[in-house]
């Protein structure tokens, strides 16, 4: 049988150039994953374990992460937060990849920073097709130098600087994963506005990720954990039952 081609995009010529990551331990699917991507017009760059994707996200600057999620040494989720701390490549997109099918893995891995989730065995043509989505979106560093007056959101005891991708809360800085920022900064930047869990996975979350609205309340879980004195009477990000959350338009004295 013949192998399988992804179709030729008459786009793949503008990736000519862009550097990828590519950190897989098994060498059957790196090989495959960097031959295809090669393809493509990319610049293929592989590492076979974490501590060697590690050194690399620490001295060279890349486009894209292809990751798998089980490495020995280091993991992928360890991985991926340290891809997301670095200067040079923390809004760089990340495709996750994993034998992994239960829903609380897939989460796991996009709230660690995934961009995208793709579970083995995958057809090469739909790893293509999501690496091209992947690439064609606009990077967050791209505006971060043209901070404007509405970049900064400050809500009671929270400042939310989204040029910058950077939150705080009592000037205690906050170590967010993407996801995580989107959905504060979402909420804080629309206090009293009650938004259904369908209508942020809708604005923070792309349609090929396939999360479900469990994905929010979950993230929802680990912010308050992250910004609530006490996350049992939360008192920034508020529930209103069978609808969804808001952020709260009285601020809690501290």
């Amino acid at each position: 049988m013949a192998p399988e081609l992804p179709e030729k995009d008459q786009s793949a010529s503008a990736f000519a150039g862009r550097r990828v990551l590519i950190v897989e331990d098994e060498p059957n699917i790196r090989e495959l994953v960097a031959f295809h991507l090669g393809l493509e017009g990319l610049q293929v760059v592989e590492a076979e374990n974490g501590d060697a994707a590690l050194r690399l996200v620490q001295t060279e600057a890349y486009d894209l992460f292809v990751l798998d999620l089980m490495l020995p040494r280091v993991d992928g989720l360890t991985v991926c937060r340290a891809i997301r701390r670095d200067s040079r490549n923390g809004d760089a997109p990340i495709l996750m990849l994993t034998a992994r099918r239960d829903e609380s893995d897939k989460v796991l891995g996009l709230e660690s920073g995934a961009d995208d989730y793709l579970t083995k065995p995958f057809g090469v043509r739909e790893l293509v097709a999501r690496v091209r989505a992947l690439l064609r979106r606009p990077r967050a560093a791209a505006n971060a130098n043209q901070p404007t007056a509405a970049s900064v959101v400050a809500a009671g005891p929270l400042k939310v600087d989204v040029a910058r991708r950077q939150a705080s809360i009592d000037g205690r800085p906050l170590e967010l994963t993407p996801h995580e920022f989107d959905v504060l900064h979402l909420l804080a930047a629309h206090p009293g506005i009650v938004f259904t869990r369908e209508k942020i996975l809708e604005r923070v979350w792309t349609q090929d990720t396939h999360v479900t609205v469990r994905s929010v309340d979950t993230l929802v879980k680990r912010l308050r954990q992250k910004i609530e004195s006490d996350t049992r009477q939360p008192e920034l990000i508020l529930t209103v039952w069978g609808t969804g959350y808001k952020f709260a338009d009285v601020m809690p004295k501290r």
